[in-house]
């Protein structure tokens, strides 16, 4: 099958729109059980009724690992966002309640954000063991009440129709705090602009009741989870003095 030229390439895959459908191509390094893993993380957030797209096939296209599913036509909120600054509230406002949706929802049948994380600081070749120590001790001493994470949720994974959005790219997903998972998505957004990331933590607190230092006591916990992914894009020197700061050894 020849899908023409990618629309988008990730760090694990790429992505090719075919026959109105949405072709995800993955890697030849990954396990052979990536793109069931996904998928199936993908099916979980579908069932619960959230706005995701439905999986099609899981299936090797030239060999490689591939999930085929729904072509959601719209564009993101980053790419709205980035072409109408002065309405950035407007659309963080929006992000922030859809958020919210995702984390009323109870979890219990896909992966527990504490083993994830666990794995990710163990794997984090730029930290020293002191520090892995430290981190995995204050993880686990971490009480929450376990509902559904995205993982990895930024304006760029909200696909805009209309009024209607749609949340793709469930890779990262789990069944963890949602104040973890509020911190992820500050992180992300930090950066890109640290006035966003104030904005969204600020209003994320102000709908959902959370206090800002309970969201930002995940600091050190998932900025070393997010330098064992080991994104080009990324800065590990800011990721280090995130867990200096809040976790000094």
């Amino acid at each position: 099958m020849k899908l023409g030229t990618p629309i988008a390439i990730g760090n694990t895959a790429k992505i090719y729109l075919h026959n109105s459908r949405i072709y995800k191509v993955f890697n030849d390094y990954l396990p052979e059980t990536e793109s069931f893993f996904e998928s199936e993380k993908q099916k979980y957030a579908y069932s619960c009724g959230l706005p995701v797209p439905k999986i099609i096939d899981v299936t090797k296209i030239g060999g490689k690992q591939a999930i085929v599913m729904e072509f959601i036509k719209g564009r993101s909120i980053g790419n709205i966002l980035s072409e109408n600054v002065e309405q950035a509230e407007y659309y963080m406002n929006i992000s922030v309640e859809i958020h919210q949706e995702i984390h009323k929802i109870e979890a219990d049948s896909i992966e527990h954000m504490a083993e994830k994380l666990n794995r990710q600081i163990e794997s984090a070749h730029n930290l020293d063991n002191r520090h892995k120590s430290a981190l995995i001790r204050r993880l686990n001493r971490m009480t929450f009440e376990s509902r559904l994470c995205h993982g990895d949720y930024h304006p760029y994974n909200l696909i805009m129709s209309g009024n209607n959005v749609t949340i793709i790219d469930w890779v990262d997903s789990s069944a963890g705090d949602i104040r973890a998972d509020v911190y992820r998505t500050y992180l992300l957004l930090s950066h890109v602009s640290n006035e966003l990331a104030e904005m969204y933590l600020r209003l994320y607190c102000e709908k959902s009741g959370l206090v800002k230092d309970e969201v930002l006591q995940w600091a050190p916990i998932i900025a070393a989870a997010r330098l064992s992914e080991n994104v080009s894009s990324e800065d590990s020197k800011r990721l280090l003095d995130v867990i200096n700061q809040s976790c000094p050894i």
